[in-house]
């Protein structure tokens, strides 16, 4: 155990494939992390217990080793995170009914908790900590099993009056798109996300091919449709540029797995289509942007955001 006590705080990142849990000191510094599968199929009750589980694991060893104390609790979830229930989170069966800060109060038995939407927080570590870091306006782009953006301006995420800002997965491709969220539809995520290339790969392919398998394959009806993928997304990042005049757009999520490609396609439409064209760069966490945004969300909630933007 340390001379000195060093108290911490707790981060979790529920995504579509895994559940990233961290600690870290006051200035933001990783101290613990560790991950698991959200194994999505089985439901959202038994993702939540695995996860609480994992943390309380995670916050013992870290207390064991600083001799601190764990002063708060943030989340980063799919959707939009109210007390009661998460809206706009359909990829975890069961999860827009879950009352998520009162579950990780009452299961981690700490009172402060707060929870942010997932690519929002990975936007805020990226303006904190990573590529966004002198960007203004800056723009997070997350493409990995679903599709968002995170609007970054002054160095702070815009949330729109309904924390919806940036939610670009329902985005209409075009006239023939009549069906939308009303339909309980995400037309550009349905298209391009990663669910959404795996379904379509399925369809021409037959089998169960991932993202990833179809941007490794050879085959030249695969290419032509992760191209057009590529291509219908380069669009509307094109567009989101134009309006907000972005000095940076930082791309993060699984398919940065294949970031050359992704990045190659949106660069040059951003060159062609925007007045100012910005940068188009990888970002800096591409595995774990949402977590660290969960605890820089805590580390807000507790008055150690001050120290953290300084380390």
């Amino acid at each position: 155990m340390n001379d000195r006590p060093t108290d911490f705080v707790l981060g979790i990142d529920v995504g579509g494939t895994k559940v990233a849990v961290a600690t870290a000191d006051l200035r933001g510094r990783i101290l613990r992390q560790t991950r698991i599968g959200t194994e999505a199929a089985r439901g959202a009750r038994q993702t939540v217990d695995r996860a609480l589980h994992t943390a309380e694991r995670l916050r013992g060893e870290t207390a064991a080793a600083t001799g601190g104390r764990c002063l708060g609790v943030g989340a980063a979830s799919p959707g939009v995170v109210h007390e009661d229930r998460v809206l706009l989170a359909p990829n975890i069966p069961g999860w827009e009914d879950l009352s998520l800060p009162a579950l990780l109060r009452e299961g981690l038995g700490i009172d402060r908790v707060a929870a942010a939407n997932d690519v929002k927080a990975g936007g805020l570590a990226e303006a904190r900590w990573g590529a966004l870091r002198d960007a203004d306006p800056g723009i997070y782009l997350n493409v990995g099993t679903g599709l968002a953006a995170a609007l970054i301006v002054g160095g702070r995420v815009l949330g729109g009056a309904h924390d919806a800002a940036g939610e670009i997965g329902y985005l209409l491709r075009g006239p023939a798109d009549t069906a939308g969220v009303a339909s309980g539809r995400a037309p550009l995520e349905e298209y391009v996300s990663g669910i959404g290339l795996a379904r379509r790969g399925a369809e021409l392919l037959g089998g169960a091919p991932t993202a990833a398998d179809l941007f490794a394959s050879t085959d030249a009806r695969v290419q032509a449709l992760v191209n057009e993928a590529l291509d219908q997304l380069a669009v509307h990042v094109a567009n989101l540029a134009t309006v907000l005049d972005p000095q940076r757009i930082a791309v993060g999520g699984g398919m940065m797995a294949s970031g050359r490609r992704v990045l190659a396609a949106l660069e040059a439409r951003v060159r062609e289509a925007v007045p100012f064209p910005p940068e188009v760069v990888a970002s800096v966490f591409p595995d774990d942007s949402a977590v660290r945004g969960a605890l820089a969300v805590i580390l807000d909630d507790v008055g150690a955001g001050a120290a953290a933007r300084t380390r």
